[in-house]
């Protein structure tokens, strides 16, 4: 097996760091697309209102924002956040060890 250059390890960690960041992301947004059609089913309005008005209310952004919380402890985000922090570090430290020319490059 070949060794791997360290130019080539770095450009691996920092493609592996945007996978996670971007699966986060993703995370982020699916569990507020849930929260909010949650809150708005347990809340379902029978008032009336005018044309085009936002049938929102603080109660809702509560209801909203609780099951947010909820819903990210079910997810596990705190791994996945734990696991970027670690790619940042790991990089950072590539980059100290191979100077700040080939950081620069790699950026």
């Amino acid at each position: 097996m070949k060794p791997v250059s360290p130019c080539v390890l770095l450009f691996r960690m920092e493609a592996a760091r945007r996978e996670t960041r971007h699966h986060l992301d993703r995370i982020h947004r699916q569990i507020t697309g849930r929260a909010e059609r949650r809150a708005a089913t347990e809340k379902a309005k029978a008032r009336s209102h005018r044309r085009g008005g936002s049938r929102w209310t603080r109660s809702d952004e509560q209801l909203f924002q609780d099951h947010v919380e909820r819903l990210s402890f079910e997810r596990e985000i705190a791994a996945l956040a734990r696991k970027l922090q670690h790619q940042e570090r790991a990089i950072t430290t590539m980059r100290l060890m191979l100077g700040d020319d080939a950081g620069n490059a790699a950026a």
